[in-house]
């Protein structure tokens, strides 16, 4: 195991449903990244999807936007699958979009002074083979360990469409983290860092405490749904 491998693994508590089971809880500020639903846009030949923020579904449904919303709490149900006119396809589960990724990667770069980045995945991905991968072992979620460039977060594996379940840079500045489980991404880094996530406007993005429980019932402003 390396150094980079001893660092995470040490520093990840053990899993208690919080944003310091994510990411490690030794940085100066975090943020959420809300992973965006999406409105289908019928201009043929080529349809294409328009990014919708938890903030106008939560808007359109009488909701309350705030730093521990659910996804569910603000739909009213975990199983509906779109609201005709708000949106038709849920926020991604499990993996953080390549166009939110982007804008997330060039951020983060001013951030570290390192030039290569640790990229983790879960290992319970069906159907995976990542040559000369490094398997280690966190609080639930054994993750595969690769090496590459701030310029690869969008598909660090080569895998289409798989962004990493975690990744930080060689000297620790900061670490994301998106749970196989989640809709949203938890970031952990310097005020500075963090500031610039959220103030960006291409992120949708709030500040978060490590003890912010990250469950589906975890929202108690808005109407509590059934269980997923």
């Amino acid at each position: 195991m390396n150094a980079s491998s001893r660092w995470i693994t040490g520093a990840i508590r053990q899993f208690q449903y919080d944003v310091g089971s994510l990411v490690p809880p030794i940085f100066e500020a975090y943020a959420r990244v809300f992973h965006p639903a999406y409105r289908l846009v019928q201009r043929m030949p080529d349809p294409r999807e328009i990014a919708v923020s938890w903030k106008a579904v939560a808007e359109a449904n009488g909701r309350v936007a705030h730093p521990a919303m659910e996804w569910g709490s603000l739909v009213g149900s975990w199983q509906m699958q779109s609201q005709p006119g708000l949106w038709d396809r849920r926020p991604d589960t499990g993996r953080l979009p390549v166009h939110v990724t982007k804008e997330l990667s060039l951020l983060l770069k001013r951030s570290s002074r390192s030039d290569r980045v640790m990229y983790a995945l879960w290992n319970g991905y069906g159907g995976m083979q990542i040559g000369n991968a490094e398997l280690i072992e966190l609080p639930h979620r054994p993750m595969y360990l690769i090496t590459g460039s701030i310029e690869n977060a969008t598909e660090p594996f080569g895998i289409p469409g798989r962004t990493a379940s975690l990744w930080w840079p060689r000297d620790q500045q900061w670490c994301v983290a998106t749970d196989v489980d989640l809709m949203t991404t938890y970031v952990g880094g310097g005020a500075n860092c963090v500031k610039a996530i959220i103030n960006s406007d291409a992120l949708e993005a709030m500040p978060v405490t490590i003890d912010q429980r990250v469950t589906w019932d975890a929202d108690t402003v808005n109407p509590l749904p059934d269980s997923p």
